[in-house]
């Protein structure tokens, strides 16, 4: 029965790029526990996984703010109390940062456990392969999942012969919110400006989705976010903003999502993993290394600095409500 522990601590696409692998290898070792270290924020993602025994939440991008202070010590010793309270068959390292190898190596104080990851060539901080102890070739050119996918195989010897599953669902939300009618969740927000697409864009989307007695849901992050929600709903009437929600209440709001029209952001993401159709847009990363997929209809348009147009996304809506 190996003993596992996953470390891909953020951000929130990332670990749900991360998930399919957990499915691989209960696949081929049902009987294996798998634990799973997360940013404190992220862990809902994980717990979402049946096959995931225990998230360990570490908090580095807060206690990095409170070096001075003695409550942040005192956490970061029970974060590495609780790590080390399980011996580990190996630990995998998706992520390939200092980071997380500083993690791995916090993991290796309990007996025994490999460090897999991969080498210098095909992670973002090649030093942190230094701190490994299987050093896997990945091509960078290969699907984010992918990627994550071949470290656990490369760590257990298996090969990935089967489509990537990522084995997490979340029951839909219900709240007085919520509009009695269909929604579509619209992930209008990004964390940079080249990221954004226009927002005549968005209003025409949600005005076609009218159409179909499909109301517009307009979430926000930020004080930024939440303008650019009040200033899109003043011109889609019957949209409606969302609260601001924890990680776990927006993924069962997502859940519930007759589509899903997103910029490529962890929520988009994330509800192409909990099986919603999910169209993809991307105006300054790549749209088929890190194209949106899983069990639905999911479709990914765009390049850097070449955002799609509004005629492409309204016809994969389309599709999308079809199928």
């Amino acid at each position: 029965m190996p003993q596992i522990l996953m470390v891909k601590t953020s951000s929130m696409g990332d670990l749900v790029h991360n998930c399919p692998a957990v499915t691989d290898i209960l696949a081929r070792f049902p009987e294996a526990r798998i634990d799973w270290v997360a940013e404190e924020a992220y862990v809902p993602i994980p717990s979402l996984h049946p096959g995931v025994r225990r998230v360990i939440p570490i908090a580095w991008r807060r206690w990095r703010k409170q070096l001075g202070q003695r409550h942040a010590w005192q956490e970061m010793g029970e974060f590495r109390r609780a790590l080390q309270a399980q011996a580990y068959d190996f630990v995998l390292d998706s992520q390939g940062l200092l980071k997380s190898a500083a993690v791995d190596k916090l993991a290796r104080l309990a007996p025994g456990g490999r460090i897999v990851g991969g080498d210098a060539r095909s992670i973002k901080e090649p030093f942190a392969a230094r701190f490994y102890d299987l050093r896997l070739p990945i091509k960078w050119s290969r699907h984010v999942v992918d990627r994550c996918r071949a470290v656990a195989a490369g760590a257990l010897g298996y090969d990935l012969d089967t489509p990537p599953r990522y084995g997490i669902q979340a029951e839909p939300l219900v709240a007085d919110w919520l509009p009695s009618q269909p929604y579509a969740v619209l992930m209008h927000a990004a964390s940079r400006p080249p990221k954004l697409w226009a927002e005549e864009h968005w209003v025409a989307l949600g005005q076609r989705l009218a159409r179909d007695g499909i109301v517009a849901a307009l979430p926000w992050g930020s004080p930024e976010e939440r303008q650019r929600s009040e200033r899109l709903g003043a011109r889609l009437p019957g949209s409606f903003i969302p609260p601001l929600m924890d990680l776990g209440t927006a993924g069962r709001f997502l859940a519930g999502a007759r589509v899903v029209v997103g910029l490529d952001t962890g929520f988009t993401h994330f509800a192409a993993a909990l099986g919603r159709p999910t169209v993809g847009i991307f105006c300054d990363s790549d749209s088929v290394q890190a194209a949106v997929f899983g069990d639905a209809f999911c479709e990914s348009y765009g390049q850097k600095g070449a955002p799609p147009s509004l005629a492409t996304i309204l016809d994969a809506v389309e599709r999308a409500l079809a199928g």
